[in-house]
């Protein structure tokens, strides 16, 4: 896994003000639930008026759904972070250890625990740590071999010289 430098931004948490960013986020954030409940509904009439596709469909999600429940993620691979929520509320969420901060790659709200304001920009963040302790080395380096004296060094030229003649001499007999 690749090092990862953690951000924090807006703490403490407790004292963070709103700003129009977070706003503007907050809309954007509302505005893609909007279209993705639009699209949605597009979905569910195709599907009431051809049950053949309602049934493709269903059976692909399941398939999908099955894939990503088969697939658990190690704790060791999760960070925490302690977040505050548009609504103002603090939670605490969990995102893949090799993101530096909780609102990467479309992340970047959640439903709130406390008010079930859905969706709730994440406008501060704070990381807390792994979820599970890193794994240890597989196996412990082999310590490197001891370099050979210059003794020992004589010893083994001078035996390789006695094998190179013996052999030399069998070749010669041949």
């Amino acid at each position: 896994m690749r090092e990862v430098e953690y951000e924090s931004y807006g703490c403490p948490l407790e004292n963070y003000q709103l700003t129009r960013q977070d706003h503007r986020q907050q809309e954007q954030s509302e505005n893609i639930r909007l279209w993705v409940e639009n699209v949605l509904a597009e979905k569910e009439a195709e599907e009431q008026a051809d049950p053949v596709l309602a049934a493709g469909r269903r059976a692909a999600a399941a398939r999908a759904l099955d894939m990503l429940r088969s697939f658990q993620t190690p704790e060791r691979e999760i960070m925490r972070w302690r977040v505050r929520l548009y609504c103002g509320h603090i939670a605490e969420t969990q995102r893949h250890c090799e993101n530096g901060k909780p609102t990467l790659h479309g992340s970047s709200s959640m439903q709130c625990p406390e008010c079930r304001k859905d969706p709730s920009a994440i406008v501060a963040f704070e990381p807390i740590g792994l979820a599970g302790e890193p794994s240890s080395p597989a196996k412990p380096e082999t310590p490197k071999p001891k370099r050979p004296t210059r003794t020992e060094l004589e010893r083994r030229v001078a035996a390789l010289e006695r094998e190179n003649e013996r052999l030399r001499s069998r070749g010669s007999e041949a």
